[in-house]
């Protein structure tokens, strides 16, 4: 029972550090607009639609091409400088719209 609550307590620590400022997002999401589409919904089907998407899947997809762990050359280079907060902050924009 202990490490079911320690485990509990663990889960809702890291789904509140997901918790990202969407506003600062959208700030920060005018690079993203060129493939992304301004409002998150791509013109082109070589780029992913963000709109909608969920937000813990957004900010997992984006450390990984930071981090190097996901490889695109354009992504790869544009998630560069971003630091957790930014991929948090632009998560919690994109899994907004719809």
């Amino acid at each position: 029972m202990k490490k079911l609550v320690i485990t509990m307590f663990v889960a809702t620590l890291s789904l509140g550090a997901l918790a990202g400022d969407p506003v600062a997002g959208k700030a920060k999401s005018m690079t993203c607009a060129g493939c992304h589409g301004a409002a998150g919904i791509s013109n082109n089907g070589m780029w992913p639609n963000l709109a909608g998407q969920k937000e813990a899947y957004l900010a997992s997809q984006l450390k990984m091409f930071r981090d190097g762990k996901r490889n695109n050359p354009m992504m790869s280079a544009m998630s560069k400088g971003l630091s957790d907060a930014d991929i948090a902050n632009l998560a919690a924009y994109y899994a907004g719209l719809k």
